[in-house]
C-alpha cells in the first residue's frame, strides 16, 4: 500500500518505463479475471468544446483509482492531443492518496493492451497484417501491443485524414522493426487484412463491413460516446460482436447507431472481454467468421495498470534502498 504516506508522482516517461505493453496485458488479464468494483462513468458536456468523464473503480482493502478524462476532438487543429487525463489511486483501507499518475499515457497504454487482449481470443493465429486508422497516441501503441498476442504480425498500414500523421507514424513503426508504410486508399488496404484497429474520434463510419474479408478481426476503440462511430451498421449485422463493458451497448455510437439503424440486436452479443478471460465463451470459433471487439474503456483497465505502475515502482525503489544499503 504506502505506509509512508508520500504521494508519488508518475509522468509519462516513468509509465512508459514501468507499464511494457506485454506485461500489461497480462496485468488486465488478471484483473478481469478477479474483478473488482466498477460504478457507471459520469460523462459531463463541456460546451460544444470537449467531454469529461470521471470513472472510479476498487477493490475493497487494495485499492482505489479514479481518472478524469477531458476529450476535446478540435485540439487537432492546434497541434494538441484530443485526450488529457490523470488518475488517482488511494489505499481503499483508508482513503489516503497514493499516487498521482498521468493519465493520458495510462489511458492510451491500458487501451492498446486492452485490445490485444481482445485479440488473443478473438483475432486468427496467423495474423500477419494489422491496418491500422488513426496516427496518435493510442494508434502508435497498437502494433507492439498486438504483436505481443500475435508474434508473427509484421506488416502495418497506416491510415489517417491528415496523411503527414500516418507518414510520420509508419516511420515511427519501422523503426521498431515493422514492415510499415501509409496509405491513403483505406479500402484497398481494409481488404487485404487481417486485423483492423480503429483509433480515430470519427464522427461518421470508417469502415464498411463489404471491405472486410472472412476471418477478419475488427477493433473498435476510438467511438466513446453515441454521436462518435468507425464502422458502419452492416459490420454489426455480419459481425459476431464482443465488447469491453455491456456499458458499451449503451455509450458506443457504433453499437447505438447500428441498433437504431435495425442492424443489431444487442441480445447478439457474444461476451463481455470479461468472459473471454474468465473462460465463460471461447472467443473465436471459425476461422471464416468476422469478430468485432467494440470498447469504451473501463475503469477495471485503469486499475489494473496504476497498480502494476505502482508495484514496479515499488521494487525499484527496494533495488535502490539495497544497492545504498550495500
Amino acid at each position: 500500500m504506502n505506509p509512508g504516506g508520500a504521494l508519488r508522482q508518475l509522468d509519462a516517461a516513468a509509465l512508459r518505463q514501468r507499464l511494457p505493453l506485454g506485461g500489461l496485458v497480462q496485468a488486465l488479464r488478471a484483473m478481469f479475471v478477479a474483478g473488482c468494483v466498477v460504478p457507471q462513468r459520469h460523462t459531463h458536456a463541456i460546451g460544444d468544446a470537449g467531454t469529461l468523464l470521471l470513472m472510479p473503480a476498487w477493490q475493497p482493502g487494495r485499492h482505489l483509482g479514479v481518472k478524469a478524462i477531458n476529450i476535446f476532438p478540435g485540439n487537432n487543429a492546434e497541434g494538441l492531443p484530443g485526450l488529457h487525463a490523470v488518475y488517482l489511486l488511494f489505499d481503499a483501507r483508508t482513503g489516503v492518496p497514493v499516487a498521482l499518475m498521468d493519465g493520458s499515457e495510462l489511458t492510451a497504454r491500458r487501451t492498446a493492451a486492452a485490445s490485444a487482449l481482445a485479440a488473443h481470443y478473438l483475432a486468427r493465429a496467423d495474423v500477419k497484417h494489422l491496418v491500422l486508422l488513426g496516427a496518435g497516441r493510442v494508434a502508435a501503441l497498437l502494433p507492439e501491443a498486438m504483436r505481443s498476442v500475435r508474434p508473427g504480425l509484421r506488416m502495418v498500414t497506416v491510415w489517417n485524414h491528415r496523411p503527414e500523421g500516418a507518414e510520420r507514424l509508419a516511420e515511427a513503426l519501422r523503426g521498431q522493426g515493422f514492415d510499415a508504410h501509409a496509405s491513403t486508399e483505406l479500402e484497398m488496404a481494409v481488404r487485404s487484412a487481417c486485423v483492423v484497429s480503429c483509433a480515430t474520434l470519427s464522427p461518421t463510419a470508417l469502415v464498411r463491413a463489404e471491405w472486410l474479408a472472412p476471418g477478419t478481426h475488427l477493433d473498435l476503440i476510438g467511438s466513446f460516446a453515441p454521436t462518435t462511430r468507425e464502422a458502419d451498421g452492416a459490420c454489426f449485422a455480419r459481425g459476431r460482436i464482443f465488447v469491453d463493458t455491456e456499458e458499451a451497448l449503451h455509450k458506443a455510437g457504433d453499437i447505438v447507431q447500428a441498433v437504431a439503424e435495425g442492424c443489431f440486436n444487442p441480445a447478439r452479443l457474444q461476451a463481455t472481454l470479461a468472459q473471454l478471460c474468465r473462460g465463460q465463451h471461447p472467443g473465436r470459433q471459425q476461422g471464416g467468421d468476422l469478430t468485432v471487439f467494440k470498447a469504451v474503456g473501463m475503469a477495471l483497465a485503469d486499475l489494473a495498470a496504476a497498480e502494476m505502475a505502482l508495484a514496479a515502482g515499488a521494487g525499484a525503489d527496494a533495488g535502490a534502498d539495497a544497492g545504498a544499503a550495500g
